[in-house]
């Protein structure tokens, strides 16, 4: 599972997340939400080993985030906030690397390969240069290199961000078929998307979980019974 206990990061006197702690097992889609600057990506950062934490733990899978970077950064597959690659390299040439990166080979490597082009529907631009893309096939290109390996956990960050209608629907049933097996955290700002995913939603607002339950209970505190109206009580 995914396990933070009093997680902190703070910047020169800032406090970009506040004494966090919660748990995700296998099967939960976890929405992670929060206004601007609420603390989300920072979080993230920190889960993925590229944000040390000023104090606090987090761990994947039984491997601390900071003391067992390797096994911990094994077991997660990392879509970041803007998904930055190579922009030069092409596409084909990219998933070839981060599988050499993930030590795929032979048929493994091969099955995931022609898994993720075809599931993410990359064969029109495999020889582009990543620089020359899209918006939104750079960010179907970020998201192949998350789940090429087949990891455990997934940790997401606005993964339909940039995509249309279409590509939203068919990344968020990617997600779903995913989560069978899988544990899957999502931080976005479209509530839509935790109504369509998510089995489990997490508020954070100045660096401090707010508010932590399914996305129906939410509703439930709101007379409207609409999730942003509760998002919006809470976060101001």
């Amino acid at each position: 599972m995914i396990k933070t206990e009093h997680l902190s990061k703070r910047y020169n006197g800032l406090t970009a997340v506040d004494d966090v702690s919660f748990e995700v097992r296998p099967g939960e889609v976890l929405g992670f939400l929060g206004p601007n600057g609420a603390g989300k990506t920072t979080t993230m950062r920190m889960l993925a080993g590229f944000v040390v934490p000023t104090s606090g733990t987090a761990s994947i899978c039984g491997h601390d985030v900071a003391s067992d970077a390797l096994k911990a950064k094994a077991a997660l597959g990392y879509l970041p906030e803007g998904a930055p690659t190579y922009g030069e390299m092409g596409v084909r040439r990219f998933l070839d690397f981060i599988a050499d990166l993930r030590g795929l080979a032979g048929g493994q490597r091969r099955a995931r390969l022609d898994y993720v082009i075809g599931r993410l529907q990359l064969e029109s631009v495999l020889e582009q240069s990543i620089e020359t893309l899209s918006k939104g096939f750079r960010r179907r290109v970020g998201l192949a290199q998350a789940i090429v390996h087949d990891p455990p956990v997934m940790i997401l960050d606005e993964p339909t961000d940039g995509l249309d209608p279409n590509q939203k629907h068919e990344v968020r049933t990617l997600i779903n078929e995913m989560s069978r097996d899988k544990i899957v955290v999502i931080s976005t700002h479209i509530l839509e998307e935790v109504d369509a995913v998510c089995t489990r939603a997490v508020i954070i607002a100045r660096g401090r979980i707010v508010a932590d339950d399914t996305p129906q209970g939410l509703k439930a505190r709101a007379p409207s019974g609409r999730l942003d109206d509760v998002f919006r009580s809470i976060t101001v």
